[in-house]
């Protein structure tokens, strides 16, 4: 298709809170859609290729809220696209519960300096 970047999206989960499977595809969804939306006003040009190129993603795991915090402000320091998701307390969750992070989509090497030495969910 010609696009210029080799974008891709990051969300990255808390491993340290308990959440059933469907509460965790809805959380991984929220921060997928969010960063996205993030990506879309501040680079549109990366969003647009994510959305052509099959919107590729992959979920990877932190310990806690400390590193999970530590990646989302890198992310945002390197000024990516990132959003952080803070659960309504509806369901399982306390509210206000930080769950996860999405990061990008942008290029793969600047995601990679953040989150290329995370574990796959």
């Amino acid at each position: 298709m010609g696009y210029e970047y080799d974008v891709k999206q990051v969300i990255v989960v808390r491993n340290d809170i308990k959440m059933g499977k469907g509460k965790l595809a809805a959380q991984v969804a929220h921060a997928a859609i969010a960063a996205l939306k993030m990506a879309e006003e501040r680079r549109p040009e990366w969003a647009k290729g994510w959305l052509e190129e099959g919107q590729p993603k992959i979920v990877v795991k932190v310990r806690d809220l400390d590193e999970l915090e530590d990646v989302y402000a890198r992310a945002l320091a390197d000024d990516l696209p990132a959003a952080i998701v803070v659960d309504r307390g509806l369901t399982q969750l306390e509210p206000g519960t930080v769950t996860c992070v999405g990061i990008g989509p942008a290029p793969k090497d600047h995601i990679d300096e953040i989150t290329g030495g995370l574990k796959l969910l």
